[in-house]
């Protein structure tokens, strides 16, 4: 398994159009970031690439072969989200066995042994989890699904810190040992920009940049000082955004900063994940 491409795909929810013409490209054993404001589409791409809802346009292939309607291309795509698949009262326990069907590459013992770490008890009904629990539940049978693609939509929903960080762990162990494509919608971008390689930027239901997280972060910049410093200094450059607080302003730029000519009251100083972000999609 090589690829997974999204090609040309557009979604219209009655008279609204949640995506427009989306093409990407997932490629083997990275770890995605797909990021973008609440209603931009993320949600929507996610279930049409696993096969949940249906595209209007366009399509998504695994190797050249159409996804959709297609359940052996599917058993290598796995999505966790939001939404609860198993059979009402199923024990946790039980929910594992089940998934070693559909994926037989289940990792049960793996999945009994991350249970223990998150402190789930594997004889507790799915039904009966707290919200956090329940988020972990889903968490544990993504990470041990063991197939080439899987999407995780918002997967630390509920999780305090202390079982976030303990999932970002388990996800670069499970990485590592097996590995696979991690696709990861989220909100909390500060926090998982860390072991993210690729970022998947997506605004009104439009890709618009996917690029390697490094090769990003290196092609933006923030200068900061005084108004009339930081102005002085912008002219003639590409300013994505600005922020102002009293007589301080903050640019923040794409291009290569030139430290040879900012002006006394200004400093430049790198832009980290989250804050390049907001700038790109508050336009």
């Amino acid at each position: 398994m090589n690829s997974l491409i999204v090609s040309d795909v557009t979604k219209y929810y009655r008279d609204i159009r949640a995506l427009n013409n989306v093409s990407v490209e997932f490629e083997r054993n990275k770890i995605y970031g797909l990021l973008g404001r609440n209603g931009a589409g993320k949600t929507t791409l996610l279930n049409i690439i696993t096969g949940k809802i249906f595209a209007d346009r366009g399509k998504v292939t695994l190797n050249g072969t159409e996804v959709s309607e297609n359940d052996e291309m599917l058993r290598n795509i796995f999505m966790m989200s939001e939404r609860n698949y198993y059979p009402e009262g199923m024990k946790v326990t039980d929910a594992f066995r089940w998934t070693k069907v559909f994926y037989p590459g289940f990792d049960e013992e793996r999945a009994v042994r991350l249970a223990d770490q998150f402190g789930l008890g594997t004889n507790n009904k799915i039904n009966s989890l707290s919200t956090g629990y329940g988020s972990i539940f889903k968490l544990i049978t993504a990470l041990c699904v063991n197939v080439p693609f899987v999407f995780l939509d918002e997967p630390v929903l509920g999780l305090d810190a202390n079982h976030r960080e303990l999932f970002y762990r388990a996800l670069i162990e499970c990485y590592s040992e097996n590995p696979a494509s991690y696709i990861i919608s989220t909100h909390l971008i500060e926090e998982v920009s860390a072991i993210l390689e690729e970022i998947i930027l997506i605004r009104n239901g439009e890709i618009i940049l996917k690029e390697s997280r490094d090769e990003l972060l290196y092609k933006y910049y923030s200068v900061t000082g005084s108004i009339s410093a930081v102005d002085s200094y912008a002219a003639g450059r590409k300013v994505i955004g600005a922020d102002i607080l009293g007589g301080m302003k903050t640019a923040y730029i794409e291009g290569i900063p030139d430290r040879n000519s900012v002006p006394d009251g200004a400093e430049i100083s790198k832009i980290d994940l989250q804050r390049l972000f907001i700038q790109l999609t508050n336009a």
